[in-house]
């Protein structure tokens, strides 16, 4: 039962490791253009400034949680799709 688990394991840290960082990047990119909206617009969903946005969607500064939250209850998608993590939104 131990090598099942650590099997499964391995494979889940592979399965993850083998997805691209920057999915997400794309992803709140495509998200936000989807749904017709600037980054100055979806910057005041968040209560940031549309600079500090541009550096999510460029991926220079990592997404807080909050903001993932918030982001995902906007569009209507799960974390997961907007993480790449699933394909279902």
């Amino acid at each position: 039962m131990i090598n099942y688990c650590h099997h499964k394991t391995a494979a889940f840290k592979m399965e993850v490791s083998n997805m691209d960082e920057m999915d997400y990047v794309r992803i709140l990119r495509d998200l936000r253009e989807d749904a017709d909206k600037t980054q100055t617009q979806i910057a005041e969903v968040l209560g940031t400034s549309q600079t500090m946005y541009a550096r999510y969607e460029r991926g220079a500064n990592e997404l807080p949680i909050h903001h993932l939250i918030t982001l995902s209850k906007y569009y209507g998608v799960s974390t997961d799709y907007i993480l790449g993590l699933s394909r279902v939104r």
